[in-house]
């Protein structure tokens, strides 16, 4: 259970530095893009310090890094299919999901 927790923490990681990476050049692409990528940034922030502050446990925050995860991988396929942009639908979608997997992180 231990090596699936850091298997998933570790992709995680990985999948966050490349966010920071595409989304410096995905700010200068397309806005859009850039706003979901920084929301995104910003609520594994959230999740890991309730992790750190005792407010969820690992179980918890596992499977709050793992919705947030898919997120991100929709918005890379919406980004996909549009040359590197999302629509307004999409990224309405993609905020209402967002609004979702923030509402269960604790405050």
């Amino acid at each position: 259970m231990d090596i699936k927790r850091n298997a998933l923490l570790a992709l995680m990681g990985l999948v966050l530095a490349t966010t920071a990476v595409s989304g410096a050049s995905a700010e200068t692409l397309h806005p859009r893009r850039a706003e979901v990528n920084e929301r995104a940034a910003h609520q594994m922030h959230r999740i890991r310090e309730a992790r750190r502050d005792g407010e969820i446990g690992a179980r918890k925050a596992a499977r709050l890094e793992k919705a947030e995860y898919r997120v991100h991988m929709q918005e890379r396929g919406f980004a996909h299919r549009h040359h590197g942009r999302i629509t307004r639908a999409e990224q309405r979608r993609l905020n209402h999901e967002e609004n979702h997997v923030g509402r269960r992180i604790p405050s």
